[in-house]
């Protein structure tokens, strides 16, 4: 079990019927989602989720919107700026099968992105679903709207055009 962020459903004690949950935050609950993104600050978060179980098939559809307003630092200029993000999801879940049948089953069909995920110890947490989901649709190299990353090098082109190697020798 894990200490920080948590809201973990038990799937077999859910009913038919589709359930809402809504996740809010309090500033404790901030500055571990801060730890788990690697982020300067996270100023909000919160999701809304959506669930449907049907014992029959033995899948849980799952959908929501997650929202984070994220303190960022540039990788341009290095200067810390907030972003908001929201995502919409829509996942799959299949109750029944396990990390080794899901294995075997792409093997014998080719890799397919529509594969329901799968139901650890018969739980799922909603709140690292929804960490996840910001996880995904945040910048790789964050930067500020507007900001251009321009490199100068200190070497002419033309100088490597003639000897790859005379860069070196600017080197010594």
């Amino acid at each position: 079990m894990q200490n920080f962020f948590s809201y973990q459903i038990t799937v077999d004690d859910l009913p038919q019927a589709e359930q809402h949950y809504q996740l809010r935050t309090d500033n404790e609950d901030l500055m571990k989602i801060k730890e788990i993104l690697k982020v300067p600050s996270v100023k909000s978060f919160s999701s809304d989720i959506y669930l449907k179980f049907n014992q029959r098939q033995h899948l849980l559809k799952l959908w929501g919107t997650a929202t984070a307003l994220l303190t960022l630092e540039s990788v341009v200029s290095l200067e810390l700026f907030d972003k908001e993000y929201k995502t919409e999801f829509d996942l799959t879940y299949d109750t029944e099968a396990t990390l080794k049948s899901q294995r075997e089953e792409e093997e014998e069909l080719s890799i397919n992105d529509n594969t329901p995920d799968v139901v650890i110890n018969g739980k799922i947490d909603l709140a690292d679903i929804a960490i996840e989901q910001i996880a995904l649709v945040m910048d790789d190299y964050p930067r500020q709207e507007g900001e251009v990353f321009s490199f100068k090098s200190e070497f002419s082109p033309e100088d490597d055009a003639k000897n790859p190697f005379a860069a070196l020798q600017k080197l010594k």
